[in-house]
């Protein structure tokens, strides 16, 4: 099984970036597609019409959004692992808190605060799920004892010691 790794810190950046934009522009040519459908006139023609327009002029924008979402939070997760040399589920968690407060900056301290405490949150949880689903998945990779005949059958009375029969 391939290991998936990550590109080094500056490249991450680029990676993310790019990666989040692409994310952004078919997620919101799904979202557009389906609203421009939806609110165009009746008549076939007109709500593809209508559709192809709102994905023409709305995905890019959202897209646009997605990577500065995702650069943003990159390069804060690279200055973290830069500053406390380690690479832990807690540099993504204070990355998504500071990214979410640094994109809610122009509406307030309040909206900061906000926006800061659910970046951190929604990070929490995506990372603790990450964990769980390793620690779930490890225990199928554990070595495991090979199946021994019945010690009766071989003329023994006992097991080896810390054996279980499977």
């Amino acid at each position: 099984m391939e290991e998936y790794t990550r590109e080094p810190c500056p490249w991450r950046i680029v990676d993310d970036c790019g990666g989040a934009f692409t994310m952004g522009l078919i997620g919101g040519g799904v979202f557009q597609s389906i609203k421009g459908f939806r609110n165009a006139p009746s008549g076939i023609n007109r709500r593809l019409i209508g559709s192809l327009t709102a994905i023409k002029q709305r995905s890019p924008i959202i897209a646009g959004n997605f990577a500065v979402w995702g650069g943003m939070f990159s390069t804060i997760d690279c200055a973290l692992i830069h500053v406390r040399k380690k690479e832990d589920p807690w540099n993504s968690i204070i990355s998504g808190a500071a990214t979410g407060g640094i994109l809610a900056a122009r509406n307030g301290l309040p909206a900061m605060a906000g926006s800061a405490f659910i970046g951190g949150v929604l990070l929490a949880l995506i990372e603790g799920v990450g964990i769980l689903f390793t620690r779930l998945s490890a225990e199928q990779f554990q070595p495991q004892l090979p199946p021994l005949e019945d010690p009766s059958q071989l003329g023994q009375n006992q097991p080896p010691p810390g054996y279980q029969y499977q």
